[in-house]
């Protein structure tokens, strides 16, 4: 299959329709309404609806899911829709409390998604960490996922919930993606430290992938984001990279030659 862009829609949060060669993907859906959704161990408050509603993104050829623990990654109606994709992409512990269609993959672990009439994709697990060093115990396994068209990673990486650190600059060793979607925003439930991409992360990205454009995600919509991608734009902005980000609005597609 050969393929000459890639079209990303930004649904809200982590959520994004990936639109590539006729396939259609989606990482973590979340589609549950704005809301206090627990308070206990940490508050997950949600500030804004999807873009889009279920009905909107449907049919899925694949689910790109980061990690299954969250609300703010896998809420109720997400987890409703796993069962409509043909296949679900998500770390081995999720693919085995999930079941049916989820596929667990380990760091730079690929499969093949291929349907009849639109040939075949690559999709590569890739190593994150959600939080600082030692947070494994209480954030749990969380994985990235690589889209190749020709070649594993030549397309799209999704960092999922990660910071940057060295399993972020192997993946850039390895692998040439045209599209990095970034999970940004800052990520503090707990406080004392960020969870997923500050600013200064996500310029590191950019930096260790000279190639790509950034696509700003998981950004705003829940009380525990303290970087929103307004303040994101103005940190690459400040720093002459602003060409290099792609903020977009809720809803509206974005396209990316490969």
């Amino acid at each position: 299959m050969t393929s000459a862009s890639v079209t990303l829609t930004l649904i809200g949060g982590p959520t994004v329709l990936i639109e590539i060669g006729g396939f259609r993907l989606l990482t973590d859906p979340t589609f549950d309404p704005p809301g206090l959704y627990r308070t206990e161990p940490v508050r997950f408050e949600k500030t804004a609806g999807p873009a889009l509603a279920v009905e909107q993104v449907l049919p899925l050829d694949a689910v790109l899911l980061s990690h299954d623990q969250h609300l703010d990654n896998l809420d109720a109606s997400g987890r409703a829709l796993l069962p409509q994709a043909r296949a679900v992409f998500t770390t081995p512990v999720a693919a085995a409390r999930l079941g049916g269609n989820a596929v667990g993959l380990a760091p730079f672990e690929t499969r093949e998604i291929e349907v009849p009439g639109k040939g075949r994709l690559l999709v590569t697990g890739a190593p994150a960490r959600h939080g600082p060093p030692g947070i494994e115990p209480i954030s749990g396994d969380v994985v990235g996922l690589l889209i190749g068209v020709e070649a594993p990673g030549d397309a799209v990486y999704v960092t999922g919930d990660t910071v940057w650190y060295e399993g972020v600059a192997e993946v850039a060793r390895r692998f040439s993606p045209k599209v990095v979607v970034v999970f940004a925003g800052s990520a503090q439930p707990r406080g004392a430290f960020h969870m997923t991409m500050d600013a200064n992360d996500a310029l590191e990205t950019a930096r260790a992938f000279p190639g790509a454009t950034l696509f700003a995600a998981h950004t705003d919509g829940w009380v525990h984001f303290k970087e929103s991608a307004e303040r994101l734009a103005a940190a690459f902005a400040s720093l002459g990279v602003g060409h290099r980000l792609a903020a977009p609005e809720p809803g509206r597609p974005v396209s990316f030659a490969l």
